[in-house]
């Protein structure tokens, strides 16, 4: 399994990549949904594999600032994953979490970046336990950490793990809410053996 690159991956990789993202933003957004009491209809994620370096060109202006919050993978697979929120998105939720207006355009008080930590917590692990459902394998999360920066800044931090292990990065795009749409974007980024082991639980032979 050592072998195994994000290069070598193919149209049936992709399909079964695209699956586990379908599954998974559909777990987390159910679960968002229930946390802040909304209505919440989905499109389809869209999933793409692309340059690592290129993700924050697929997401916004790298100049842009956005919300980011990664954590750690661990148990039968590691790595880690992110959860990306443009700003408007962002305090779209805290205020429907808080059910009160965001108390800056700009930026987030100490409290409002605790509720999106705990959004982030709710998403991560919602899309996690839909993995560990389809594989069979023990997937835990870390406890989140937050950022609120510019796109490339955030970005930086998958551009240089994936360098470890290939030039190819897994963004699945999903779009959700409720009266207001809003994006969402994961970055899924198990280490090499780890997607190895994702894969070949479903039946794809490495």
């Amino acid at each position: 399994m050592g072998e195994f690159t994000l290069d070598a991956i193919n149209e049936m990789y992709i399909d079964v990549l695209r699956e586990i993202g379908n599954i998974g933003a559909g777990n987390a957004t159910t679960a968002l949904a229930s946390m802040i009491n909304i209505r919440i209809n989905m499109e389809v994620p869209k999933v793409a594999l692309m340059d690592a370096s290129k993700l924050g060109g697929a997401i916004c202006p790298e100049d842009e600032t956005i919300v980011g919050i990664f954590l750690e993978v661990s148990h039968d697979i590691s790595g880690s994953m992110m959860f990306l929120l443009k700003m408007d998105a962002a305090h779209y939720l805290v205020e429907k979490l808080m059910g009160m207006p965001s108390s800056s355009e700009d930026g987030f008080s100490e409290m409002e970046l605790s509720a999106m930590k705990e959004i982030g917590n709710i998403i991560a692990g919602s899309y996690l336990s839909a993995l560990s459902n389809m594989t069979n394998l023990t997937i835990m999360p870390s406890v989140p950490y937050i950022s609120v920066d510019m796109a490339a800044a955030i970005l930086s931090v998958p551009a240089i793990q994936f360098g470890q292990y290939g030039d190819n990065a897994l963004l699945i795009e999903t779009e959700f809410g409720d009266d207001v749409m809003i994006n969402g974007y994961f970055i899924l980024m198990p280490e090499q053996d780890s997607y190895a082991k994702i894969l070949s639980s479903l039946g794809i032979q490495i």
